[in-house]
């Protein structure tokens, strides 16, 4: 009981003086928000990619550039992600030698470009083009909303779209047979995907809502006749040893290359990079959105050292009718905690906003799960509770008689 005088008398308090109040709250706000929508983002990012690997059940690998890294067991430790940004050393002939490496059933190649899209109703700028071959949609499981995907039997200047760019385009998924401009050249288009609720590929890094889909050649074509392909994915047959035929395709592509220069990951090695990354990412940045939190904080204390000095009566008074140091401790701490917890729950509505405006943006939700709700809120309560409890402590410690002499 009486916790709960304390609280009203904490919430009369803070009401006297709302603009201060609320503008500290603010500090708060923003700080929980920043790295609740961290943590959740990075969150959503890792279910999805579990989602799609569950989804392949551990029959498709990819090939990239660069190197895994191992420990004395063979466990995968790390991955060479620079190796991304040199320039690709796989080819059209790493392609064959994948596809006709014993166990593989099918192999598709990843080749991303960048270029301005056109459609009747509007355009994009940047737009994800993939050139790629008929297997993508057996290898990686993408399905057909209407029409077909694109076929060796068919003219190279046909394309498909993904669900949400044919949409921006033409302002409907309904548009095949139309023309589709892509870096200035016209193709016709034969079909649109169905929308895909896990857009992250993890085998390929591309979002398939918004990305529009060429054969190999006509890529090549958009590239100097170069065929710079980022990843190869393949998909194993289900009779065959999985980890024998990704060391076999290893080894065939090491032969090929002279060097041990490209990864071959699969479903396990994919869930172990990929959690290993964003538990990095996740951690740096939300280490760094923390800074505003701990400017929040420092407002807290603030305020708090501002009320202590101006309450000294108040506080003289309530001493001289009986009030021990602890009470008068521990009101100024429930201001404080009761300030950094509206904060903290306003703050935990603002970046569930953020998310679902990122989701409507960019066709990716983040994951709010008990453990970020609570870790957002308890980091509310530590905040209020550590920086509130030196003013509180200075309240307490007042001298009666010298807080009396105020009244004169």
């Amino acid at each position: 009981m009486m916790w709960l005088a304390d609280i009203k008398i904490a919430v009369a308090s803070l009401r006297s003086s709302r603009t201060r109040t609320l503008l500290t709250i603010i500090g708060i706000i923003i700080g929980v928000a920043a790295v609740t929508t961290i943590l959740a983002l990075g969150e959503g990012a890792k279910q999805a990619i579990n989602s799609q690997i569950e989804q392949f059940e551990g029959d498709v690998a990819t090939v990239r550039p660069g190197k895994l890294s191992t420990d004395e067991h063979g466990n995968v430790t790390g991955y060479d992600l620079l190796a991304n940004f040199n320039a690709s050393t796989l080819s059209e002939q790493d392609l064959r030698t994948v596809s006709t490496t014993p166990g593989v059933e099918s192999a598709t190649p990843i080749m991303g470009l960048r270029g301005s899209v056109a459609g009747s109703e509007s355009s994009t700028d940047g737009t994800q083009i993939v050139a790629t071959n008929p297997e993508l949609v057996d290898v990686l499981g993408q399905k057909m909303s209407v029409g077909q995907f694109i076929s060796d039997d068919i003219n190279r200047s046909t394309i498909v779209l993904g669900n949400t760019l044919a949409t921006e385009l033409f302002g409907s998924d309904q548009a095949i047979g139309q023309t589709v401009t892509v870096r200035g050249q016209d193709y016709t288009l034969i079909g649109v995907l169905q929308r895909n609720d896990i857009p992250l590929v993890i085998n390929g890094l591309y979002d398939p809502n918004r990305a529009a889909f060429v054969t190999l050649d006509a890529g090549k074509a958009m590239n100097q006749g170069i065929a710079q392909i980022q990843t190869i994915n393949f998909r194993i047959n289900e009779s065959a040893d999985k980890q024998a035929v990704i060391n076999d395709v290893s080894e065939r592509l090491r032969t090929a290359h002279g060097a041990d220069d490209v990864a071959i990951i699969g479903s396990e090695e994919a869930l172990s990079i990929t959690e290993s990354l964003f538990l990095d990412i996740t951690t740096y940045t939300a280490a760094i959105a923390a800074i505003s939190l701990l400017v929040g904080g420092v407002g807290v204390m603030n305020i708090m050292l501002v009320a202590v000095t101006e309450r000294t009566r108040e506080i003289g008074i309530r001493k001289a009718v009986g009030a021990t140091n602890g009470q008068i401790m521990r009101q100024f701490l429930t201001e404080s905690i009761i300030m950094t917890l509206s904060g903290g729950l306003l703050g935990l509505a603002l970046a569930y906003a953020i998310t679902v405006v990122i989701a409507y943006k960019f066709s990716f939700s983040g994951a709010f799960t008990w453990n970020i709700v609570g870790l957002s809120l308890g980091v509310s309560l530590a905040v209020g509770i550590l920086f509130g409890i030196f003013p509180a402590i200075r309240a307490a410690r007042k001298d009666p008689i010298e807080a009396l002499r105020q009244l004169q």
